[in-house]
Protein backbone atom coordinates (compact mmCIF):
# COMPACT_ATOMS: atom_id res chain seq x y z
CA UNK A 1 0.00 0.00 0.00
CA UNK A 2 1.16 3.53 -0.79
CA UNK A 3 0.58 7.19 -0.18
CA UNK A 4 1.31 8.55 -3.56
CA UNK A 5 0.91 7.59 -7.37
CA UNK A 6 1.79 8.63 -10.86
CA UNK A 7 -0.97 10.65 -12.92
CA UNK A 8 -3.27 8.49 -15.08
CA UNK A 9 -1.74 7.06 -18.51
CA UNK A 10 -2.85 8.47 -21.84
CA UNK A 11 -6.24 6.49 -22.92
CA UNK A 12 -6.17 3.72 -25.35
CA UNK A 13 -9.41 2.28 -27.19
CA UNK A 14 -9.00 -1.37 -25.59
CA UNK A 15 -9.66 -0.22 -22.23
CA UNK A 16 -12.55 -1.69 -20.33
CA UNK A 17 -13.50 1.33 -17.90
CA UNK A 18 -14.80 0.37 -14.55
CA UNK A 19 -16.28 3.21 -12.25
CA UNK A 20 -16.95 3.75 -8.64
CA UNK A 21 -19.68 6.20 -8.12
CA UNK A 22 -19.69 7.79 -4.54
CA UNK A 23 -16.56 9.84 -3.78
CA UNK A 24 -15.44 9.16 -7.61
CA UNK A 25 -18.20 10.81 -9.94
CA UNK A 26 -19.57 12.64 -7.04
CA UNK A 27 -18.65 13.94 -3.94
CA UNK A 28 -19.72 12.47 -0.94
CA UNK A 29 -22.43 14.16 1.16
CA UNK A 30 -23.85 13.70 4.30
CA UNK A 31 -26.53 11.02 3.35
CA UNK A 32 -27.01 8.85 -0.20
CA UNK A 33 -29.91 10.60 -1.75
CA UNK A 34 -27.80 13.99 -0.88
CA UNK A 35 -25.18 13.44 -3.80
CA UNK A 36 -24.88 16.27 -6.34
CA UNK A 37 -24.13 14.68 -10.20
CA UNK A 38 -21.98 17.35 -12.70
CA UNK A 39 -24.40 18.25 -14.98
CA UNK A 40 -22.12 16.91 -17.85
CA UNK A 41 -21.80 13.41 -16.77
CA UNK A 42 -24.84 11.67 -19.05
CA UNK A 43 -22.87 13.20 -21.93
CA UNK A 44 -19.19 12.59 -20.92
CA UNK A 45 -20.67 9.06 -20.11
CA UNK A 46 -22.85 8.71 -23.34
CA UNK A 47 -18.94 9.61 -25.29
CA UNK A 48 -16.94 7.07 -23.03
CA UNK A 49 -19.27 4.39 -23.65
CA UNK A 50 -19.00 5.18 -27.57
CA UNK A 51 -15.71 5.28 -27.68
CA UNK A 52 -15.12 2.34 -25.42
CA UNK A 53 -17.76 0.30 -27.80
CA UNK A 54 -19.87 -0.27 -24.56
CA UNK A 55 -17.07 -1.43 -22.07
CA UNK A 56 -17.74 0.95 -19.71
CA UNK A 57 -19.08 0.36 -15.87
CA UNK A 58 -20.20 1.72 -12.85
CA UNK A 59 -18.82 -0.73 -9.62
CA UNK A 60 -20.69 0.69 -6.39
CA UNK A 61 -22.30 -0.19 -3.52
CA UNK A 62 -25.24 1.39 -4.34
CA UNK A 63 -28.06 -0.32 -6.21
CA UNK A 64 -27.89 -0.10 -9.84
CA UNK A 65 -31.48 1.49 -10.12
CA UNK A 66 -30.31 3.95 -8.13
CA UNK A 67 -27.12 4.61 -9.82
CA UNK A 68 -29.07 4.70 -13.70
CA UNK A 69 -31.81 7.61 -11.79
CA UNK A 70 -28.37 9.97 -10.34
CA UNK A 71 -26.24 9.30 -13.31
CA UNK A 72 -28.86 9.97 -15.67
CA UNK A 73 -27.63 7.42 -18.29
CA UNK A 74 -27.88 3.34 -18.05
CA UNK A 75 -24.84 1.83 -17.70
CA UNK A 76 -23.59 -1.82 -17.71
CA UNK A 77 -22.36 -2.22 -13.95
CA UNK A 78 -21.94 -3.82 -10.90
CA UNK A 79 -24.38 -2.44 -7.60
CA UNK A 80 -24.24 -3.62 -4.08
CA UNK A 81 -20.78 -4.41 -4.76
CA UNK A 82 -21.25 -7.10 -7.11
CA UNK A 83 -24.90 -8.82 -5.65
CA UNK A 84 -26.33 -6.96 -9.41
CA UNK A 85 -24.28 -7.38 -12.64
CA UNK A 86 -25.72 -5.63 -15.91
CA UNK A 87 -23.38 -6.57 -18.84
CA UNK A 88 -25.14 -4.02 -21.38
CA UNK A 89 -27.92 -1.27 -20.58
CA UNK A 90 -30.27 -3.28 -22.38
CA UNK A 91 -29.58 -6.38 -20.35
CA UNK A 92 -31.76 -7.23 -17.02
CA UNK A 93 -30.14 -6.57 -14.05
CA UNK A 94 -29.54 -10.25 -12.21
CA UNK A 95 -31.35 -10.99 -9.39
CA UNK A 96 -29.19 -10.77 -6.22
CA UNK A 97 -29.12 -13.68 -3.68
CA UNK A 98 -31.51 -13.08 -0.55
CA UNK A 99 -29.78 -13.12 2.26
CA UNK A 100 -32.04 -14.36 5.87
CA UNK A 101 -29.06 -13.39 7.77
CA UNK A 102 -29.32 -9.62 6.69
CA UNK A 103 -32.36 -9.36 7.98
CA UNK A 104 -31.65 -10.28 11.63
CA UNK A 105 -28.68 -7.63 11.36
CA UNK A 106 -31.36 -4.88 10.41
CA UNK A 107 -34.17 -6.26 13.16
CA UNK A 108 -30.76 -5.87 15.26
CA UNK A 109 -29.75 -2.07 14.37
CA UNK A 110 -33.16 -0.72 14.03
CA UNK A 111 -33.36 0.65 17.80
CA UNK A 112 -29.72 2.54 17.59
CA UNK A 113 -31.35 4.20 14.27
CA UNK A 114 -34.81 4.70 15.48
CA UNK A 115 -33.04 6.71 18.65
CA UNK A 116 -31.34 8.97 16.08
CA UNK A 117 -32.20 10.71 12.65
CA UNK A 118 -29.12 11.42 12.03
CA UNK A 119 -28.21 7.62 11.35
CA UNK A 120 -29.22 6.16 8.27
CA UNK A 121 -29.88 2.39 7.86
CA UNK A 122 -29.99 1.76 4.22
CA UNK A 123 -31.49 -1.78 2.66
CA UNK A 124 -30.17 -2.67 -0.35
CA UNK A 125 -30.60 -6.02 -2.79
CA UNK A 126 -28.45 -8.63 -0.88
CA UNK A 127 -26.77 -6.27 1.48
CA UNK A 128 -27.01 -3.51 4.60
CA UNK A 129 -25.39 -0.26 5.30
CA UNK A 130 -25.44 1.58 8.50
CA UNK A 131 -24.52 5.31 7.65
CA UNK A 132 -23.41 7.46 10.42
CA UNK A 133 -21.74 10.65 8.62
CA UNK A 134 -24.48 13.21 9.68
CA UNK A 135 -23.21 11.54 13.78
CA UNK A 136 -19.31 10.76 13.75
CA UNK A 137 -19.00 11.61 16.94
CA UNK A 138 -21.31 7.92 17.44
CA UNK A 139 -18.54 6.01 15.47
CA UNK A 140 -17.64 3.47 18.16
CA UNK A 141 -21.27 2.87 19.61
CA UNK A 142 -22.32 2.55 16.01
CA UNK A 143 -19.37 0.25 15.34
CA UNK A 144 -20.23 -1.34 18.64
CA UNK A 145 -23.68 -2.40 17.59
CA UNK A 146 -22.51 -3.86 13.65
CA UNK A 147 -20.23 -6.11 15.12
CA UNK A 148 -22.29 -7.43 17.68
CA UNK A 149 -24.82 -7.97 15.33
CA UNK A 150 -22.75 -9.15 12.63
CA UNK A 151 -21.29 -11.85 15.16
CA UNK A 152 -24.16 -13.89 15.50
CA UNK A 153 -24.11 -14.62 11.42
CA UNK A 154 -21.89 -16.69 9.36
CA UNK A 155 -21.60 -16.51 5.39
CA UNK A 156 -21.34 -12.28 5.79
CA UNK A 157 -18.21 -9.49 5.23
CA UNK A 158 -18.39 -6.38 7.39
CA UNK A 159 -16.88 -3.66 5.23
CA UNK A 160 -15.53 -0.68 6.83
CA UNK A 161 -16.29 1.90 4.59
CA UNK A 162 -16.16 5.90 5.03
CA UNK A 163 -18.08 6.88 7.82
CA UNK A 164 -20.48 3.80 6.75
CA UNK A 165 -20.54 0.00 8.15
CA UNK A 166 -22.31 -2.72 5.39
CA UNK A 167 -22.65 -6.31 5.53
CA UNK A 168 -22.68 -8.50 2.32
CA UNK A 169 -22.25 -12.23 1.63
CA UNK A 170 -18.98 -12.84 1.77
CA UNK A 171 -17.77 -14.19 -1.71
CA UNK A 172 -18.88 -10.65 -3.28
CA UNK A 173 -16.81 -7.60 -3.60
CA UNK A 174 -15.98 -5.48 -6.26
CA UNK A 175 -13.24 -7.28 -7.69
CA UNK A 176 -15.71 -10.36 -8.21
CA UNK A 177 -18.02 -7.96 -10.17
CA UNK A 178 -14.96 -6.52 -12.49
CA UNK A 179 -13.61 -9.81 -12.94
CA UNK A 180 -17.69 -11.38 -13.56
CA UNK A 181 -17.77 -8.26 -15.97
CA UNK A 182 -14.32 -9.08 -17.68
CA UNK A 183 -15.28 -12.30 -18.82
CA UNK A 184 -18.31 -10.97 -20.79
CA UNK A 185 -18.93 -8.76 -24.07
CA UNK A 186 -18.10 -5.55 -24.37
CA UNK A 187 -15.62 -6.04 -21.24
CA UNK A 188 -13.86 -9.50 -22.34
CA UNK A 189 -10.27 -9.37 -24.23
CA UNK A 190 -10.14 -5.32 -22.69
CA UNK A 191 -7.38 -3.92 -20.77
CA UNK A 192 -9.24 -3.01 -17.32
CA UNK A 193 -9.22 0.44 -15.51
CA UNK A 194 -10.71 0.38 -12.40
CA UNK A 195 -11.14 4.19 -10.64
CA UNK A 196 -11.91 3.98 -6.95
CA UNK A 197 -11.58 6.07 -3.60
CA UNK A 198 -12.86 4.06 -1.06
CA UNK A 199 -11.34 1.02 1.12
CA UNK A 200 -14.12 -0.88 -0.30
CA UNK A 201 -12.33 -0.02 -4.15
CA UNK A 202 -9.06 -2.16 -2.73
CA UNK A 203 -10.77 -5.22 -3.82
CA UNK A 204 -11.29 -3.88 -6.98
CA UNK A 205 -7.42 -2.16 -7.53
CA UNK A 206 -6.10 -5.70 -6.64
CA UNK A 207 -7.77 -7.51 -8.79
CA UNK A 208 -6.70 -5.09 -11.60
CA UNK A 209 -3.54 -4.94 -10.92
CA UNK A 210 -2.96 -8.75 -11.16
CA UNK A 211 -4.77 -8.55 -14.63
CA UNK A 212 -2.14 -5.96 -15.74
CA UNK A 213 -4.71 -3.55 -15.96
CA UNK A 214 -5.03 0.90 -14.67
CA UNK A 215 -5.88 1.26 -11.22
CA UNK A 216 -6.43 5.28 -10.19
CA UNK A 217 -6.93 6.26 -6.76
CA UNK A 218 -8.98 9.49 -6.08
CA UNK A 219 -8.04 11.60 -3.36
CA UNK A 220 -5.31 10.68 -0.10
CA UNK A 221 -4.53 7.61 1.72
CA UNK A 222 -3.23 4.56 1.34
CA UNK A 223 -3.75 2.18 -1.48
CA UNK A 224 -2.91 -0.31 -4.41
CA UNK A 225 -3.49 1.98 -6.78
CA UNK A 226 -0.67 2.58 -9.27
CA UNK A 227 -1.83 5.96 -10.32
CA UNK A 228 -3.36 8.84 -8.56
CA UNK A 229 -5.70 11.71 -8.69
CA UNK A 230 -6.20 14.41 -6.37
CA UNK A 231 -9.98 14.83 -6.41
CA UNK A 232 -13.16 14.22 -7.45
CA UNK A 233 -13.50 17.11 -9.48
CA UNK A 234 -10.08 16.40 -11.02
CA UNK A 235 -10.94 13.10 -11.78
CA UNK A 236 -14.24 14.28 -13.76
CA UNK A 237 -11.87 16.58 -15.99
CA UNK A 238 -9.53 13.94 -16.52
CA UNK A 239 -12.88 12.17 -17.60
CA UNK A 240 -14.35 14.41 -19.92
CA UNK A 241 -10.98 14.79 -21.61
CA UNK A 242 -11.16 10.94 -22.34
CA UNK A 243 -13.81 11.28 -23.92
CA UNK A 244 -13.00 13.91 -26.13
CA UNK A 245 -9.27 12.18 -27.12
CA UNK A 246 -11.25 9.09 -28.07
CA UNK A 247 -13.87 10.87 -30.02
CA UNK A 248 -10.86 12.55 -31.99
CA UNK A 249 -9.28 9.43 -32.82
CA UNK A 250 -12.58 6.96 -33.74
Amino acid sequence: MKDDGLPPPAPQRDWALFLDFDGTLTELAPSPDAVVVDAAMPRVLAGLLDGLGGAVAVVSGRPLAELDRLLGVVLPGAGVHGLELRERPDADVHPPVEEEDIALIERALAPLVAGDPRLILETKPGALALHYRRAPEREMECRAAMEAAFAATSGLNLIDGKMVLEVKPDHVNKGFAIESLLKVPPFAGRLPVFAGDDRTDEDGFEVVRALKGVTIKIGPGASRAEYRVASVEAFIDWLKEVASVLSDTG
